[in-house]
C-alpha cells in the first residue's frame, strides 16, 4: 500500500498487516528505523517466488519522512545448516534524502498508439540509487579495424542500482501499480526539495 500526505504509524502498520507477511516482525523493524519522524508516504510490496520445491515470500517496505528514505526487506528461509527451524531475516536501511542521486521510474504500457494520459501502466519498475551499491559492467574494447590484434583494454559503465522494485498489474493488481506511482512521485519531489 502507498500513501502520501498526513500519515500515522498506525496507517503504515495497517498496510503491513494487510500484506499478511509476519506483520509484527516487519512493523517493529520499520517503526524502529523510522523513529519519531512523521511519515509522508509509504509503499508495502509483497513478492512470492518459487525456488525449486519451495515457495518463498519477500516483503519490501519503503517509507518516506521529511528528511529520510527508509527501506526494509524481510525474507523467509527454510531450515538449513545454520538453523534447524525456518527463520526470517529483516534488514532496514535509512538514507538521508540529500544522498539519493536518482529515482528512475520505468513504465510499460500496452497499445501505446492508443494510450490515453492517466491510464495506468501494466507494469512499473522503480529504481532508486543513493550510492551504496555500484554495478560495473565491463566488456573488451575494440576498434573498427577487423584485422587489428591490439589489446584495447576494457570499456564499460558504472550504474548506481541500490533498489529496484517491479510492480505489475497482473501480479500485484492495479491498485498497487497506482500506489507505486504515487510513492515514486512523492520521493522524486522530496529529493528535489532536500537539495536546497
Amino acid at each position: 500500500m502507498a500513501k502520501t500526505g498526513t500519515t500515522t504509524t498506525q496507517d503504515l502498520r495497517s498496510a503491513i498487516e494487510r500484506s499478511g507477511y509476519y506483520p509484527a516482525l516487519v512493523s517493529e523493524a520499520v517503526e524502529a528505523a523510522v523513529g519519531p519522524e512523521p511519515i509522508t508516504s509509504y509503499l508495502v510490496h509483497q513478492e512470492t517466488t518459487f525456488d525449486a520445491n519451495e515457495v518463498r515470500r519477500h516483503v519490501t517496505v519503503l517509507v518516506l519522512t521529511p528528511s529520510r528514505f527508509v527501506v526494509s526487506h524481510t525474507d523467509e528461509q527454510a531450515a538449513d545448516a545454520t538453523s534447524p527451524v525456518p527463520y526470517a531475516t529483516t534488514s532496514t536501511e535509512v538514507v538521508r534524502l540529500d544522498r539519493i542521486g536518482s529515482v528512475v521510474l520505468s513504465r510499460m504500457v500496452a497499445n501505446p498508439e492508443t494510450y490515453t494520459p492517466g491510464t495506468l501502466p501494466r507494469e512499473v519498475v522503480l529504481t532508486i540509487g543513493w550510492g551504496a551499491v555500484q554495478r560495473l559492467d565491463l566488456e573488451p574494447a575494440g576498434c573498427s579495424d577487423p584485422n587489428c590484434e591490439a589489446d584495447h583494454g576494457y570499456t564499460g559503465s558504472a550504474t548506481a542500482d541500490d533498489l529496484s522494485l517491479r510492480v505489475s498489474e497482473a501480479g500485484d493488481g492495479p491498485e498497487t501499480v497506482a500506489q507505486a506511482l504515487v510513492f515514486a512521485r512523492a520521493l522524486s519531489e522530496a529529493t528535489i526539495a532536500n537539495r536546497g
